[in-house]
């Protein structure tokens, strides 16, 4: 753990390529998205001149990323970052920044705990209920042979009954898969 606390130094030759110093490896910028990505802190530093270049390597990752089309940042947000490198809001703006992600950070924190509460994260999905009730049937339909060889009184499962609950169950998981895309 306090090894975490510390960043993951990655140094760069003069060939451009960068080394990380904790692996005895080279990496790509990718590699470097992924250990942030976990959480990770990476400092990257020029081996000659010793120049911390994190910040350069950081915005490439970020360009690269919304030239893929993984755009999370708005152009009306993109010309604002712009213009206050031009204006007398260069000051305010990193604060404001970081006060705004770590705000989002600490809602996504509060969000996964109150997520790990909910009694069934599934039970807010349109149909999840039906879909349920119908697995319920479906099961005690195909279990009723099973045990003991014979179904229970009153309840009638023949094989149109069993298709119909599997076209059911089908259609249900084909929308919610749907949904989750």
């Amino acid at each position: 753990m306090a090894e975490d606390a510390k960043p993951l130094l990655i140094k760069r030759y003069a060939s451009r390529r960068l080394y990380n110093t904790e692996t005895s490896d080279y990496v790509t910028l990718e590699d470097i998205a992924g250990f942030i990505h976990d959480g990770r802190e990476v400092q990257i530093i020029d081996l000659k001149s010793g120049d911390d270049l994190t910040r350069q390597y950081l915005l490439q990752i970020i360009a690269e990323h919304e030239s893929r089309g993984e755009s999370v940042l708005p152009v009306n947000v993109l010309n604002d970052l712009v213009r206050s490198y031009t204006s007398q809001a260069q000051s305010v703006v990193p604060q404001f920044l970081a006060a705004s992600f770590e705000m989002l950070r600490e809602s996504q924190s509060k969000m996964m705990e109150n997520f790990g509460q909910m009694p069934n994260p599934m039970s807010g999905v349109p149909g999840f209920e039906a879909m349920q009730k119908q697995q319920e049937a479906f099961l005690k339909a195909m279990t009723g042979g099973w045990a003991g060889g014979t179904k229970p009184e009153g309840e009638e499962s023949d094989a149109s009954e069993i298709d119909t609950i599997k076209a059911q169950l089908s259609e249900l998981q084909e929308k919610l898969s749907k949904l989750n895309k």
